[in-house]
């Protein structure tokens, strides 16, 4: 073979090799930033019944399961500290909402010297320079499973408000635009009009709807700030419930939507793998390319990915 037969399969060689070189950078880049939009007490069946058209348009963009499962018990301590740290309550031993460091029956099976479990904040800031977090609630006992030196950032907003909270969110990301970032925003608004009203009420659906009609404006402005094509999106809810309460192992109360969007993310894709609300935090480490700790027992749903 003469070398003018060679050139062509020298120049499909290179270009091969680049292509493989570009998918393998893209495969290991880390997110610049992830944002949890987080809904308390939202069950697969409320989701489904509530009119959400900016949550629709988000999650229409990413990968959703509608088929979730929850950690045991349907409480709502439990699971957001299950959301957070990988694991569910037989390792971090958050079993009720009573929880704090200092009054708690089972010990978690790894702790810093505080007594903390590690969550994904510990694990980013120690593992990512520069990461800056940021905690966003309205219900005074969710920050108690966590260290609070590991956030940038962490505010409580009094009396079930929220929008205050948003705008700070909003203000954080901004300022911090250049640097990684993980900012968790959350809500229980919706949880309370279920005891308030019963779950699936016309009462409990419209919290739903209020809710949506609030993350649609954060995400306007994060577009109008240029900061919403390179973010990844987890929106996430802890139990659903039935009657005024929840605590359960009913459908009702077990499965909750669960949705990803951003960057690398299938777009319009149903998850139907067997998913679980402590697979949040592998996934945000998968994200930032990082290895979750040995304690944790959540996985990534891999088919989310492109």
């Amino acid at each position: 073979m003469n070398r003018s037969h060679l050139f062509p399969l020298r120049r499909a060689a290179a270009l091969a090799l680049c292509l493989l070189l570009c998918l393998h950078a893209s495969a290991g880049r880390r997110a610049r930033r992830v944002v949890l939009i987080a809904l308390d007490g939202i069950s697969a069946e409320g989701f489904r019944a509530a009119r959400t058209p900016r949550l629709d348009a988000l999650l229409a963009e990413g990968a959703l399961s509608l088929s979730t499962r929850c950690a045991m018990p349907s409480v709502t301590l439990p699971n957001w500290t299950s959301h957070l740290t990988g694991s569910g309550p037989e390792q971090h031993g958050v079993t009720d909402n009573a929880w704090t460091v200092e009054k708690h029956v089972l010990p978690p099976v790894e702790h810093d010297a505080e007594g903390y479990y590690p969550s994904v904040f510990r694990v980013l800031k120690e593992r990512v320079e520069g990461i800056r977090t940021a905690f966003y609630y309205n219900w005074a006992e969710l920050i108690n499973p966590h260290n609070r030196k590991y956030f940038d950032e962490a505010s409580f907003e009094e009396n079930d408000g929220y929008a205050g909270n948003y705008a700070k969110a909003l203000r954080f990301i901004k300022a911090h635009r250049d640097e990684p970032q993980l900012v968790f925003l959350y809500s229980v608004h919706t949880d309370h009009a279920g005891h308030a009203h019963q779950w699936m009420s016309a009462d409990y659906i419209r919290s739903i709807e209020e809710a949506d009609s609030a993350i649609g404006t954060f995400l306007d402005s994060l577009k109008a700030a240029d900061l919403y094509e390179d973010t990844h999106f987890l929106f996430l809810s802890d139990h659903g419930g039935r009657g005024y309460g929840h605590g359960g192992v009913t459908p009702q109360e077990m499965f909750v939507p669960w949705g990803i969007a951003g960057p690398g993310i299938k777009k319009g894709f149903t998850i139907t793998e067997p998913n679980n609300t402590v697979n949040t935090a592998a996934t945000v480490l998968h994200l930032f390319r990082v290895e979750q700790p040995l304690c944790w027992t959540g996985e990534v749903p891999e088919s989310v990915f492109k």
